[in-house]
């Protein structure tokens, strides 16, 4: 091989490695904090619950000075039982197959789940204790830090059972609720995709007559759902339905399975509704978010309507179900990390310098895991991890447009939770209501960054349907998957076990409820639901991506008539953290959560953005 040759091999493998993010991985061994494994922090974090102990009985009466102290030390605790466990969870995302990781990951669960059985009496205890006395003691200053949480817990005591039962409750959670969702991660993470598709970057017309069969995963056969070729996402979601259908009676099992678990504990717990325990937690009442998903399921039309349009610009009389996310440009062009970066990079810079020097540290030190590997968890998020540490994003980069956008995504999280860091570990986390809210405005500001750049008016067109593609997918999508949660819930316990074809039934009235007749739903859709985490995982937790959305875009509505000025508002309302209420987060940035009518007004600005795309498509001619 000459010189020549072999600079020829680096640079493609140099561009291929781009192209894949090959070497965009994290670090996660500085979770550790300098010991040696993970089982050492929870040593040290199992003495100090042992050390509390003494406690016992006491919490109830406690004055102010005593509570800073015990509170400091549970601090403490969670601490490092957070660090223990996101190391473990965090290694077990990048391979699930891996047998010695599951493993690890397992016995850390166990052992935290141990540690929190003996601190229980803390929360209970303190859940109990006079309303008089419990006021005096949160009114001092000096519990600042964990005042919102303390709080909470006492929210909480009408659905809070004795000691013994909760300690029943959370031990067996491992063998039960955490097992089944770890079992569905390990199912979805081997789905196979064999199909008969073109890879060309220059072919759009669909595969060739010989094809390349491929097996690929379950995200890259989903992302090919977002090809420019209707042929090739017609064969990419026969595939991906396909592919879903060997393992399909074994995930409705795991359904079912948690379905029947989730019922018996609100039962215990007298939770009026299958959703009240999720809604507790997000520090909303079940009517605030009855309003959310009414107002939304009210303007169904947003999406008919948009669907209409797609259908004239793509030239065909109707979509079918895998039309739903089809580029309305040529999307054949894959995008290289270094270019991704560059414009998310450059996205943040535009709205803060302050955001943007985070972003560099998410990119630059090894603070993102990027590339598809086997065995790897599907999908995107980000980790907090904790405190004093940074958080961890966690991307299957398929080298799509769409890719930059959930980069934009999640460094709106990981921006979130660093700037939060200062609450500590009781107020770093917000409810999962606003959760959503610093990623969607990141992806906002991403998109409109795009579109200030844009004079073509077909690409104007093409950015422009990007958005609403995300605000319905984001909105209207996710209350559709609520109300297909709601049913699922409702009927198994009602009815009893629900069937893979019952499954599929409602999978399919619940969406078609959102999209009218202006998509069809083939019979091969039905099963698109068991693949679906947050069904398993975080039962109710759906609408919050509709709720984070709005909130996001009336949000950045503020900031397009503010200005500069709106900034700093923005970011005390990261830095808030959790440390406040829903409400009160909210009014640092002038939204009042508690009015119904400001779920309508956030689904007039989607209306907004729909006639803006519908007047674009028409000076593009594509209509």
């Amino acid at each position: 091989m000459t010189a020549t040759d072999s600079a020829a091999t680096d640079s493609a493998s140099e561009s291929n490695a781009d192209l894949t993010a090959a070497n965009v991985t994290w670090d996660l061994e500085t979770l550790l904090d300098g010991v040696d494994t993970p089982d050492a922090l929870l040593e040290e974090a199992d003495a100090l619950a042992s050390e509390l102990e003494v406690h016992r009985g006491s919490v109830a009466t406690m004055d102010a000075a005593a509570m800073v102290d015990l509170m400091q030390t549970m601090a403490r605790i969670a601490e490092l039982v957070s660090r223990a466990g996101h190391y473990g969870g965090l290694k077990f995302a990048e391979n699930t197959q891996d047998a010695a990781t599951a493993a690890l990951m397992q016995r850390l669960e166990e052992r935290s789940t141990a540690i929190g059985s003996k601190l229980m009496f803390v929360e209970l205890e303190f859940a109990a204790a006079d309303d008089e006395h419990a006021a005096a003691v949160l009114a001092d200053e000096r519990l600042g830090f964990c005042r919102h949480h303390l709080e909470n817990t006492r929210r909480n005591r009408p659905y809070l059972l004795t000691e013994p039962e909760e300690a029943i409750l959370l031990e067996t959670s491992v063998s039960g609720p955490s097992a089944w969702v770890r079992l569905f991660s390990e199912l979805t993470s081997v789905i196979d995709v064999d199909a008969t598709w073109s890879v060309d970057a220059e072919d759009t017309d669909g595969p060739d007559d010989g094809g390349k069969v491929e097996t690929v995963g379950l995200e890259q056969g989903l992302s090919m759902l977002q090809h420019p070729s209707r042929e090739t996402r017609a064969a990419a979601a026969q595939a991906v339905t396909d592919g879903l259908a060997p393992g399909l009676r074994t995930r409705a099992f795991v359904y079912n399975t948690l379905l029947l678990d989730k019922s018996i504990r609100d039962r215990l717990r007298s939770y009026p509704r299958w959703i009240t325990s999720r809604n507790v937690s997000n520090e909303a009442s079940d009517e605030s978010v009855e309003a959310l998903v009414e107002a939304v399921v009210s303007r169904y039309d947003i999406p008919q309507r948009w669907y209409r349009l797609k259908a004239r610009a793509m030239g065909v009389d109707k979509l079918s179900d895998y039309d739903r996310m089809a580029p309305m440009a040529d999307t054949s062009q894959e995008v290289g990390w270094s270019e991704a970066t560059a414009i998310v990079r450059d996205s943040y810079r535009s709205f803060s310098p302050e955001l943007a020097d985070i972003v560099d540290r998410f990119i630059d030190e090894e603070w993102i895991d990027a590339p598809i590997r086997p065995g790897k968890q599907p999908g995107a998020f980000c980790a907090y991890s904790v405190p004093s540490h940074h958080p961890y994003v966690m991307l299957n980069w398929a080298s799509k447009t769409r890719d930059v956008l959930t980069l934009a995504h999640e460094l709106g999280h990981g921006i979130h939770g660093y700037l939060a860091r200062e609450q500590g570990i009781f107020h770093q986390s917000t409810p999962l209501t606003l959760a959503e809210t610093a990623s969607v405005f990141g992806e906002t500001v991403t998109n409109n960054r795009l579109l200030g750049m844009i004079d073509d008016p077909a690409e104007r067109f093409a950015l422009l349907a990007s958005v609403v593609d995300d605000s319905v997918a984001t909105v209207f999508r996710q209350v559709a998957m609520n109300r297909f949660e709601d049913a699922c819930h409702t009927e198994r316990r009602t009815v009893g076990e629900l069937s893979v074809d019952r499954f599929g039934e409602l999978w399919i009235d619940t969406q078609t409820d959102m999209m009218g007749d202006s998509v069809e739903l083939t019979d091969n859709y039905a099963s698109w639901w068991s693949y679906i985490p947050h069904f398993i995982g975080s039962p109710g937790y759906v609408y919050a991506y509709a709720y984070g959305q709005l909130l996001a875009l009336s949000v950045y509505a503020r900031y397009a008539e503010q200005g500069d000025e709106f900034v700093p508002a923005y970011l005390d309302l990261l830095r808030a953290g959790g440390s406040m209420s829903p409400e009160d987060l909210g009014a640092i940035v002038d939204c009042d959560l508690a009015d119904p009518s400001f779920w309508v007004a956030g689904l007039d600005i989607v209306d907004q953005q729909l006639a803006r795309t519908e007047e674009a498509a028409e000076a593009a001619g594509v209509v």
